[in-house]
C-alpha cells in the first residue's frame, strides 16, 4: 500500500509515493516556465501545471506498480486560476501568488475604507499577495469573462481546485479551508465565503468552489488518467502542509519553510489572534470541522535569491556551491542583501520596495553575493519571529524548518544565531508532501491520527544559537538599516 502526494509548487511539480510507515519511496518532479509579462508580473501556463502533475503522477505511480491507495495534494497558495466549466479550458495563464499587478486595486480598496473590514473577517492584509484582486482584475482584462462568471460558466480555483477538477474530471469544484483562508474571500471566524467582500470586489459567488476539511473526499480520479479511480482525500496548501507534516499540532509550536520564498506559521489553538505587527492571521488546518488557528508571517523571496544568483548573475552553477562560498566569504566585508524583488512581505508590507545591496567594495565578489542570499534569509525570518512573539503571549517552542534551503548548514546555524533559537531540521525535509500524505492515508482510514503521527517525528539536527549577543545586535541594526533604506519605491 502506498500513498501518493502531488507537491505543485512555483518552479516544479512533484509526485512522491509513500510507503505505509510514512517513507518516502519514490519521486518524480518536472520544472515548467515561469512568465513574466511586465514588470513585477508573474504567470504559469496552466496546461504546464496540469502536465507536470500528470506527468510526475504517473511517473510515481507507475514506480511502485500501481499500488495507490490515496491521493494527497499540496499546492502554491494564493495563485489564481479561472477555467471554463465545460470545457475545462483556462481563459487565462495562472497569475501566481508573486504577482504585483493589482496594487493600484488594493490602494484604492484601501481608500475606500475596506482594509479593517478584511483583516478582520480574512485575518489578511489587503495586498496583491492574495487571489481576491488577482481574480478581479481577470474578470476585468480577460474579453468575455465577466459576462460567462455572472452566467454561471466559469470556475475559480487556487491550484488545488484546478488539480482537483482536472483529476476527477471535472466532477469535483472544491478547496480546503487552509486555500480558501487564502483568498482573501473567505470568513476565517465563519467558515464562510463572505459575500461583502465578493460584492466589493464585483465577484459572482458561482464562481467559488465548495469548502471542505484538510482531511476530507475529494473524489476519486477519472480511471482512464492511471487505469484505475483512486480517492482524493487530503488536501491543503503548502504552508500548512509542512506545519502538519512538522507535526505542530499543539498551540505555541512553529515551523518556517525556505523554498522559493519562506514562510513563518506559529500555531496558536482555536485561538484566532489578530496581529498588531502586521502578521497574518490563518487557518492551520481544519480536521473532523474543527479549526486551529495560526499566525503567519510571509517573505517572498528566500531560495529565489539563490536561484537569481544562479539564473540571473550566473555567479554560482548550483545552489549547493552557495554553502562553501559563504564559509568562503571575507568575514570583514558586510554586504547586506534585501531582497525585496516582488516587494517585501511581513512585517513591513510593502509591495513598491525593490531588491538592493548594500556595503559592496570593490573587492565584493560571489562568495561575499552568496553569504548575504543565505543570510538574508535569516534576517527575514528574525523580523517575523520578533513580530510573532510581540502578538503571541503563550510560550513559543523551537523552531522547525523545513524546504530546499534548510539542507544549508550555514544557513540554519546564521536562522539560530541572528534569532536566538534553536532550530531543529527533520529527519524527512519533504514535510510538505508527508503532510498531504498523512492527511490522505488518515482520511482513507490507513494511517493514525495526529498524537500517534507527532510521535513518529524525528529531528536530524539541531542548530543552538552561538553568536554573541552583542553581535547580534549589531548585525540586526545593520539589516534594518538596509531595509529602512530599501522600503517605499526604488529605495523611497
Amino acid at each position: 500500500m502506498h500513498i501518493l502526494a502531488i507537491d505543485q509548487g512555483t518552479t516544479s511539480s512533484r509526485a512522491i509515493a509513500f510507503d505505509a510507515e510514512l517513507a518516502p519511496v519514490h519521486t518524480a518532479q518536472a520544472e515548467f516556465a515561469q512568465h513574466f509579462p511586465a514588470s513585477g508580473w508573474v504567470e504559469h501556463d496552466p496546461e504546464d501545471i496540469w502536465q507536470t502533475v500528470l506527468e510526475t503522477a504517473r511517473a510515481a505511480h507507475a514506480a511502485v506498480e500501481g499500488d495507490i491507495a490515496a491521493i494527497g495534494i499540496t499546492n502554491q497558495r494564493e495563485t489564481t486560476l479561472l477555467w471554463d466549466r465545460t470545457t475545462g479550458k483556462p481563459l487565462h495563464n495562472a497569475i501566481v501568488w508573486q504577482d504585483r499587478r493589482t496594487h493600484a486595486a488594493c490602494e484604492a480598496l484601501k481608500a475606500q475604507g475596506l482594509e479593517e473590514p478584511v483583516r478582520a473577517r480574512t485575518g489578511l492584509m489587503l495586498d496583491p499577495y492574495f487571489s481576491a484582486t488577482k481574480l478581479a482584475w481577470l474578470l476585468e482584462h480577460v474579453d468575455g469573462a465577466r459576462a460567462a462568471a455572472e452566467a454561471g460558466r466559469l470556475a475559480f480555483g487556487t491550484v488545488d481546485s484546478f488539480l482537483i477538477w482536472r483529476l476527477t474530471g471535472g466532477r469535483v469544484h472544491a478547496t480546503d479551508a487552509t486555500n480558501a483562508a487564502r483568498t482573501m474571500l473567505y470568513d476565517i471566524a465563519a467558515g464562510a465565503w463572505d459575500a461583502d467582500i465578493c460584492e466589493a470586489l464585483g465577484i459572482p459567488m458561482s464562481l467559488l468552489p465548495e469548502v471542505r476539511d484538510c482531511a476530507d473526499d475529494f473524489g476519486t480520479t477519472d480511471p482512464a488518467l492511471f487505469g484505475a479511480p483512486i480517492p482524493i482525500s487530503g488536501v491543503a496548501g503548502d504552508q500548512q502542509a509542512a506545519t502538519i507534516g512538522q507535526a505542530c499540532f499543539a498551540p505555541g509550536m512553529m515551523k518556517s519553510t525556505y523554498g522559493t520564498g519562506c514562510f513563518a506559521l506559529l500555531n496558536t489553538g482555536a485561538r484566532m489572534v489578530q496581529s498588531r505587527n502586521r502578521l497574518l492571521t490563518t487557518i492551520a488546518y481544519r480536521l473532523k470541522g474543527q479549526v486551529t488557528y495560526a499566525l503567519e508571517g510571509s517573505i517572498f523571496i528566500a531560495g529565489a535569491a539563490v536561484q537569481w544568483l544562479r539564473d540571473g548573475l550566473g555567479v554560482v552553477k548550483a545552489a549547493a556551491e552557495t554553502d562553501a562560498m559563504a564559509r568562503a566569504a571575507d568575514p570583514a566585508q558586510e554586504v547586506v542583501l534585501v531582497p525585496a524583488f516582488t516587494g517585501l512581505g511581513a512585517p513591513h508590507w510593502d509591495a513598491e520596495a525593490r531588491g538592493a545591496l548594500y556595503g559592496l567594495t570593490r573587492a565584493t565578489g560571489p562568495d561575499e553575493l552568496a553569504r548575504a542570499a543565505l543570510e538574508a534569509v535569516g534576517f527575514q525570518t528574525a523580523d517575523l519571529l520578533a513580530a510573532m512573539q510581540a502578538d503571541w503571549p503563550g510560550e513559543m517552542r523551537a523552531l522547525r524548518v523545513d524546504g530546499g534551503m534548510s539542507a544549508s548548514d550555514y544557513a540554519m546555524q546564521f536562522l539560530a544565531d541572528i534569532t536566538a533559537t534553536p532550530v531543529d531540521r527533520p529527519q524527512v525535509l519533504e514535510t510538505t508532501a508527508l503532510g498531504a500524505a498523512w492527511l490522505a492515508g488518515m482520511q482513507a482510514g490507513l494511517l493514525p491520527g495526529p498524537e500517534d503521527f507527532a510521535r513518529a517525528w524525528a529531528r536530524e539536527r539541531r542548530f543552538s544559537p552561538a553568536m554573541a549577543e552583542d553581535e547580534r545586535t549589531r548585525r540586526r541594526a545593520l539589516w534594518r538599516d538596509a531595509v529602512r533604506r530599501t522600503l517605499g519605491p526604488l529605495g523611497g
